[in-house]
C-alpha cells in the first residue's frame, strides 16, 4: 500500500465500521494464565483470567463497532455478553491465530487480547481516516493491540510471538509495508502477580480488581 494514499478501499471510516476482535481462551484451571501460579492456585488463576475476559469485553460492547467478535479457544460461558460473535481459534502458533482472526474479516479491524482488563472504550475508537493500521505496544516487549484498515494476514505470519522483540517486529512488518501506522499508549499485560497488581490499581472499579482484591 502507498503510504499517501490511505487504505486501499479509498475509504475513512469510523469506529462505527470497525470490526473488533477479542481473541481469548475459555478460562479453564490449569490451561490460562499459568504464570500466575503460585501465588495464586489454578483455579484462582482461572478466576483473574475470567475476570480480565469479562472487562475487556464490556469495554469492547461499549464500543461503537460494525461487528463485535470473540475469536475463542474453548467455549463461551456466561460471562459473554450479548452482541458478539464467536469464532473458534484456528490450530497453529499464535502468529497463524491472530493471522485468521484477521483473515475472516473484510473491512477495517482492531484486534485486542484478553490480558489487558484496563482497556477503555476511548482507546479502543480508533480513527483510520489518517492511519492504514494500529499499534499498541505492551510494556513487555509485545503489543496489546493491533489494527488494520485493509485486514492482511501476511503481516502477521512468522512474527515470532511471546519474545522480548515480538512487537518490534511485527511494527516492522507493518512500517516495511508502507503503511501509515497509528500508536496506540503503552498498557501492560497480566502475566504475572505484579502485573496484576499494577494492572488493578490502574482500573480499580473493575472486575478484575475486584476479584484480585478478594484473592489476595
Amino acid at each position: 500500500m502507498n503510504p499517501t494514499t490511505g487504505p486501499a478501499t479509498g475509504l475513512t471510516p469510523g469506529p462505527e465500521r470497525t470490526t473488533l476482535l477479542v481473541i481469548a481462551k475459555e478460562p479453564v484451571p490449569g490451561r490460562v494464565k499459568t504464570r500466575l501460579t503460585p501465588p495464586f492456585t489454578p483455579a484462582e488463576a482461572a478466576e483473574l483470567a475470567e475476570a480480565a475476559l469479562a472487562d475487556t469485553l464490556a469495554a469492547v460492547a461499549r464500543t461503537p463497532a460494525a461487528r463485535r467478535v470473540l475469536v475463542l479457544e474453548g467455549r463461551p460461558g456466561p460471562w459473554l455478553p450479548p452482541g458478539f460473535e464467536v469464532i473458534p481459534q484456528r490450530p497453529g502458533t499464535l502468529d497463524l491465530r491472530l493471522a485468521a482472526a484477521f483473515e475472516a474479516c473484510t473491512g477495517p479491524a482492531l484486534l485486542i487480547g484478553m490480558d489487558t482488563p484496563q482497556v477503555t472504550p476511548e482507546l479502543l475508537q480508533v480513527d483510520w481516516s489518517a492511519y492504514d493500521a494500529w499499534f499498541g505496544p505492551a510494556v513487555d516487549g509485545g503489543f496489546w493491540a493491533l489494527g488494520l484498515a485493509v485486514p492482511d494476514p501476511a503481516l502477521l505470519r512468522g512474527v515470532p510471538m511471546s519474545v522480548p522483540e515480538t512487537g518490534a517486529v511485527q511494527y516492522e512488518r507493518l512500517r516495511a509495508a508502507g503503511l501509515r501506522i497509528g500508536r496506540l499508549p503503552v498498557l501492560r499485560d497480566v502475566d504475572t502477580a505484579e502485573d496484576a497488581r499494577l494492572v488493578a490499581a490502574e482500573a480499580p472499579e473493575g472486575s478484575f480488581a475486584a476479584r484480585l482484591a478478594v484473592r489476595r
